[in-house]
């Protein structure tokens, strides 16, 4: 949500930006701008829309786009509408400090009246535009240095940021901070020149080092020396250490594939081998997991396990209870993250709390997090991000290593999480022995099966085409499945819904009867995962009930079925395996659906309106 870049050397720093900003896409946004200093004027352009409108109007003033220091912004737009004047970055009063920002200032209206009375003029409806100012007008009081300016002014402020701040009269230094929003700062050779951005995907190119700030820290970066890192709140000096970036380039373009999404749906394979490989060594009936293995007690005297999470991580969550109370008989209880923090809990030190989140920076996920801290609970995170929030917050945990998941709708994130919630719940059923050897041992090998049955299944795409024609125009949708399929239902609804903004439900199938069958006639698709497996026969029943009353039934069953076949207006075949692996391949016809759905409906697949990749902000 909202993304930050930035360039200070002694390349051109334009180009960096922009295609910075490009990068960033993925995060949503609804207006975007770009600030050069050229050694003695910033130069201001910004505007509401896409990265590409941006450079339109650039390109119209190539003079503006010289210069060896740039920050540029993409905006989710919080306070005030998306439109140019509210589009970042933001000038002080003065003309001489500009910021860019990501979060929300929720003192901000106090501030504003206090710098009006003090003759502060605003000219957006910005909260970003009331900072700028307050680190000016501190600034001005203190006559002090920007660096304790910026320290100064957010001891005032109450929200959450990350910013990146410029003084024209000190064109050798930019400041950041952070509290609740991630930023990353690549760092060049010999202190020669540094790069700033929400994630490392705009820098990667140029830089392998890079500095990731915690929560209430700032840093001051100036070219020729050392990043100082010092904390906000008490001046205590950090010692920032440099982390050397996974990511590649590669791993962040399209590799000739029209959309990220479509690209993301078909590296699962690969994705879920990654997340297993090293961990499940099937063939010695091992799983190793480092943040179990160290504190296997813990979970094996857990009282409960609460999952909190948002979105898709949540309906992995959901799987996950089915997996661990199924396999390692724990109970579970899934919580919203946005709800978990402000409903007054109860936590106990014998709770485990996993927290699910592929960004790592989910603002709500954070905060849940830090309640169950607070009270005694052990705290497991799950993400896919190496150095996120989350996987510094938490007291243990796995990555997920789908790599970068750049489209808006996750799809590898949730298969991901998936895979390392079984192997979680295969771990702790072998430790408590609720699970027989034979058992542990075939989920082991049928574990192993599972990315060449997802690539043979992503071999269905032309076939799942085919029915999107049919339903693309469709105006509401059902989502059905029982058991560990359930979520799968829920999240093949949200997937629709993401992508095309056709309305669709999840339900548990025999919850129809208790309200939607109401909806059902031949205008309403009814998508029915059907697997031969758990409660086959019900399912049968379900899809009897919606036929009768002449609904539109599309199956996702096992392959050989003949039952279902019979009664179903459209069935996709998925491979064989154990009920509880099953999520893994029944989401798979899903996202390829909403994904051929959203293309033939001329929709922006990547960048759904109104959504962004990380919620960082409440």
């Amino acid at each position: 949500m909202c993304g930050i870049t930035g360039y200070i050397g002694t390349r051109k720093a334009y180009p960096i930006v922009i295609n910075g900003l490009r990068r960033l896409e993925y995060r949503g946004y609804d207006s975007a701008g770009v600030m050069v200093f050229d050694g003695s004027k910033m130069n201001l352009i910004k505007t509401k829309g896409k990265v590409s409108d941006l450079e339109l109007i650039a390109n119209k003033d190539p003079q503006k786009k010289e210069g060896n220091i740039a920050i540029g912004h993409t905006r989710w737009a919080t306070h005030g509408v998306p439109n140019d004047v509210n589009s970042h970055p933001h000038f002080s009063q003065s003309g001489d400090l500009v910021i860019v920002h990501n979060g929300i200032i929720e003192n901000y209206d106090t501030i504003k009246k206090e710098l009006v009375s003090r003759g502060y003029k605003f000219h957006s409806d910005t909260d970003t535009e009331v900072l700028v100012n307050l680190i000016e007008e501190v600034k001005k009081q203190n006559n002090c240095k920007l660096g304790k300016a910026v320290q100064l002014a957010l001891n005032q402020v109450t929200g959450a940021y990350a910013i990146a701040v410029f003084d024209r009269t000190k064109p050798n230094e930019i400041i950041v901070a952070r509290l609740g929003s991630p930023i990353a700062i690549g760092v060049g050779k010999n202190n020669e020149e540094f790069f700033i951005a929400s994630d490392a995907s705009p820098f990667i190119e140029f830089t392998k080092d890079a500095i990731y700030l915690e929560d209430e820290e700032m840093a001051i970066i100036k070219l020729g020396r050392d990043i100082r890192v010092r904390k906000i709140h008490d001046d205590t000096i950090v010692n920032a250490s440099t982390q050397e970036l996974q990511l590649s380039l590669e791993q962040i373009e399209k590799g000739g594939y029209d959309h990220f999404m479509i690209k993301e749906i078909h590296e699962q394979p690969k994705a879920i081998t990654d997340t297993y490989r090293g961990r499940m060594l099937a063939d010695q009936g091992i799983i190793r997991m480092a943040g179990v293995d160290d504190n296997i007690e813990k979970f094996l005297n857990a009282e409960r396990i609460i999952i909190v999470a948002c979105g898709t991580s949540w309906h992995a969550g959901l799987v996950g209870e089915y997996l661990l109370e199924d396999m390692a008989r724990i109970p579970v209880e899934v919580e919203y993250a946005s709800e978990f923090r402000y409903r007054n809990p109860i936590i106990t030190p014998k709770d485990i709390v996993i927290a699910i989140s592929q960004s790592g920076e989910t603002a709500d996920t954070l905060a849940a997090i830090k309640l169950a801290k607070s009270k005694g609970a052990f705290v497991f995170g799950i993400c896919n991000v190496v150095g996120s929030s989350i996987a510094r917050e938490t007291m243990a945990g796995a990555y997920t290593h789908a790599g970068p998941e750049i489209g808006v709708a996750s799809t590898k994130a949730f298969t991901t999480q998936i895979t390392v919630l079984t192997l979680i719940s295969l771990k702790l059923a072998k430790a408590k022995g609720t699970l027989s050897n034979s058992a542990f041992h075939m989920y082991l090998q049928k574990m192993q099966l599972i990315p060449a049955k997802v690539k043979k299944l992503l071999q269905i795409d032309e076939k799942v085409k085919e029915i999107a024609k049919v339903y693309k125009d469709a105006k509401n949708c059902l989502y059905l499945g029982r058991g560990f399929n359930f979520p799968v239902a829920l999240e093949g609804a949200l997937k629709l819904k993401e992508i095309s903004y056709i309305h669709a439900e999840g339900y548990p199938a025999a919850e129809m009867k208790h309200g939607p069958i109401a909806l059902i006639d031949e205008n309403m698709p009814i998508f029915v995962i059907a697997t031969n497996k758990g409660h086959y026969e019900k399912v049968v029943s379900n899809i009897q009930e919606i036929k009768s009353r002449s609904g539109k039934i599309i199956a996702i069953v096992t392959e050989g079925d003949v039952t279902v076949k019979e009664i179903a207006d459209h069935v996709i075949e998925i491979p064989e395996t154990e009920e509880a692996l099953t999520p893994l391949l029944t989401t798979i016809p899903f996202q390829l659906l909403s994904y051929h759905i959203a293309v033939m409906l001329g929709k922006n697949v990547d960048q759904p309106r109104n959504l962004a990749k990380s919620v960082t902000v409440e």
